[in-house]
């Protein structure tokens, strides 16, 4: 799974998450984003949109939306990724590896990609469950966790590198780098992550919440750059 997910995006995959409406959505894709991030079923922040919505931003681009949640039975993942149509699931929660194997096996075409928090624990505690999900997921991503608000993710802030460092090299799946990540740092992060593409969020809005094409051109001019 891995060597496949680094054959279908040679130039590092790009995911920008928290996409709020169709006009978002087609500037992204025609920024050459590959992904749109979906957050759905938040534990902290308000989702983006509603579930209706993403699932017609799903139909509208199909294979290019991917559900950003923390549901952890298998059952409501099934679920979730049928009533979306989504080709492509971040699992944010912590599941047990039971459970993602039980999702594979009712939908093996999903995409799966596993978050790996980074602060939250210690780094050899997450390694060790890293290691009981890898087997049934095509990707890792890392993100930052804040302690003052309890968020996992979509904080806006940047994680210890050299810990997604170490659990790329450590693990035998593509990592996805995300946490902070904005234009003007992820070239320093691809350079020392050497990660298999990268995330942003919060990084690539403007003081309303919008997506700023401007940042989001130059966050994938500097992602292709580095994979080039």
């Amino acid at each position: 799974m891995d060597l496949d997910l680094h054959h279908r995006f040679p130039r590092g995959l790009i995911q920008v998450a928290g996409v709020r409406d169709e006009n978002e959505a087609r500037m992204l894709l025609a920024e050459d984003v590959d992904l749109l991030g979906l957050p759905l079923h938040l534990p902290v922040h308000e989702p983006d949109l509603e579930p209706a919505a993403a699932g017609w931003l799903s139909g509208k681009f199909p294979g290019r939306c991917c559900l950003i949640t923390y549901l952890a039975d298998a059952g409501e993942l099934a679920r979730a990724a049928d009533e979306l149509a989504v080709d492509w699931l971040q699992l944010h929660g912590d599941i047990e590896a039971r459970e993602i194997a039980a999702l594979r096996a009712a939908r093996p075409r999903l995409q799966l990609i596993k978050s790996l928090v980074i602060g939250r624990e210690p780094i050899e505690v997450l390694l060790r469950k890293a290691r009981t999900w890898a087997p049934h997921i095509e990707a890792f991503i890392t993100d930052t966790f804040d302690p003052e608000s309890g968020a996992e993710g979509a904080t806006g802030k940047c994680h210890d590198w050299e810990a997604s460092r170490r659990l790329r090299a450590s693990l035998h799946r593509p990592l996805l780098l995300a946490g902070g990540l904005g234009p003007d740092n992820v070239p320093s992060a691809l350079r020392w992550v050497r990660p298999a593409g990268a995330d942003s969020h919060t990084g690539l809005e403007d003081a309303n919440g919008a997506k700023d094409r401007d940042k989001v051109r130059r966050f994938v001019k500097a992602v292709r750059t580095h994979f080039s």
